[in-house]
């Protein structure tokens, strides 16, 4: 297993695995892997010839007052995790390497990024496009592999490569849950005992959107209280950050659901901000 800190060296190695004809695919990560990666590596691996896993935490993604500083890291777990999952290599860079002290480069998606996480994380999705589009253009993946859970995100990023002309496909796969439904997350760490046991109400509110959905309920707005009421009965500890129906594709915000929309929540449980998301098919 090789562990590349380098981004020269990193892309060159990139370069002769496509001269070569192999299949490539990248797997960019912040780290901390649980099974939600691992599903993710796995998928890459039997569906590409040479697997690169990607291990940095992006400091441009983090707004002022968020958790970089104590993000969750564990290199050695990561490096073991993504070699028993099928990688290559493990591209483990420091910050410095990655941007220069006149960083002034910068990509932004702004219309798929103004609505859920972007209204209270307005660096956020600026920071995600950059690191992303330079992770692209060192490991010249032809799939690059990133879970449903952060559905905006992979929204932003295949319009990105879309809009750019990026020879790479971006692969969005499931999510990944705890028995209860919690969605795996790194942060989850951050969960208390108390806070834990209310975690999985938040998938659990969205399957109740679902339900009213199927039942024909269309109207967003009754919808989201719906979900707000499950959340206040049944999360007391959670601070809701937004309670969102939205376009799947452009994740503006619906009025009606004409066809599928997706359900999408952030809620602070304690140290945690906790993300997930359920499609709903009227």
């Amino acid at each position: 297993m090789e562990i590349i800190s380098d981004p020269k060296l990193f892309q060159d190695q990139a370069l002769a695995e496509r001269a070569r004809g192999r299949v490539t695919a990248l797997v960019p990560t912040m780290g901390f892997l649980h099974e939600g990666h691992a599903s993710l590596i796995r998928w890459a691996a039997a569906n590409a010839d040479t697997v690169y896993v990607s291990v940095f935490v992006n400091p441009t993604q983090f707004g002022p007052g968020e958790d970089l500083e104590a993000y969750p890291r564990d290199p050695e777990r990561d490096v073991a995790l993504a070699e028993a999952c099928g990688a290559r290599a493990v591209f483990m860079p420091d910050p410095g390497a990655i941007y220069a002290p006149d960083h002034c480069t910068w990509v932004e998606v702004p219309p798929l990024a103004r609505h859920l996480c972007g209204a209270s994380r307005p660096v956020h999705f600026r920071g995600v496009a950059t690191v992303v589009s330079i992770l692209l253009h060192l490991a010249l993946p032809h799939v690059a592999v990133f879970g449903r859970k952060d559905w905006q995100q992979l929204a932003v990023l295949k319009r990105m490569a879309r809009d750019l002309h990026l020879p790479c496909r971006i692969e969005g796969r499931p999510i990944v849950r705890e028995a209860d439904g919690l969605a795996l997350s790194s942060r989850n760490v951050y969960l208390g005992p108390a806070e834990r046991a209310q975690a999985p109400e938040l998938h659990a509110g969205l399957l109740h959107a679902g339900a009213l959905a199927r039942a024909g309920q269309r109207d967003a707005a009754a919808l989201k209280a719906a979900i707000a009421a499950h959340y206040a009965e049944h999360v007391p500890a959670g601070e809701v950050d937004y309670i969102e129906i939205v376009d799947p594709e452009n994740v503006q915000p619906v009025a009606t659901l004409e066809g599928p929309a997706l359900a999408a929540v952030a809620v602070r449980l304690g140290r945690a901000r906790l993300i997930d998301n359920e499609l709903l098919h009227p």
